[in-house]
């Protein structure tokens, strides 16, 4: 979808007029949760940011009982920073929702004992994407005019029951 050319004030303020306070909040919502899970998966693969690597993080991932640790770390890690850029760009939502909110589901069993402060992170990010799934990505996104792009009540459940059904697998294989 192309804005159409401005001509004169009156049309420039029309096309301004256009965005709305929802574009800029989906726009910082999408951008904001996508880079820090895709930061939070670079911790776990690659050790960046401060992070423990993958020998480490699989170390914990045995520990929580996720075997091989090695397998459980890669795919966590690789799914967040494909769910987190895939978010931040505004591109495939609806699969880019249900990829961090599978491994959102994943990591709020994995703290649920821990209390409060264990599974409070897992939280925020699972309604944060949760919510993302249901609005759609914004105008500020790739996916906007798109033949692709897909937002609203069934899209959104359909991403929810995705997550729900790839955490509940993973949570058996593991």
């Amino acid at each position: 979808m192309t804005a159409p050319a401005v001509t004169d004030r009156s049309t420039a303020r029309i096309a301004t007029a256009d965005i709305s306070a929802s574009d800029i909040g989906l726009l910082v919502l999408r951008v904001g949760f996508g880079v820090l899970l895709a930061v939070h998966g670079s911790q776990k693969l690659f050790g960046w940011f401060n992070g423990y690597g993958l020998d480490a993080t699989a170390g914990a991932f045995e520990g929580m009982g996720y075997h091989p640790g090695k397998f459980f770390a890669a795919l966590a890690g690789l799914s967040e920073i494909t769910g987190g850029l895939l978010l931040a760009l505004g591109l495939l939502t609806p699969l880019a929702a249900a990829i961090a909110l599978g491994t959102m589901l994943n990591a709020f069993n994995s703290t649920w004992q821990g209390g409060f402060a264990q599974w409070e992170l897992p939280t925020v990010y699972g309604l944060a994407v949760i919510a993302i799934a249901f609005t759609g990505p914004g105008r500020f996104s790739l996916d906007v005019g798109r033949p692709w792009q897909r937002q609203g009540i069934v899209w959104g459940a359909g991403a929810v029951a995705l997550a729900v059904v790839a955490g509940l697998l993973t949570l058996a294989v593991k």
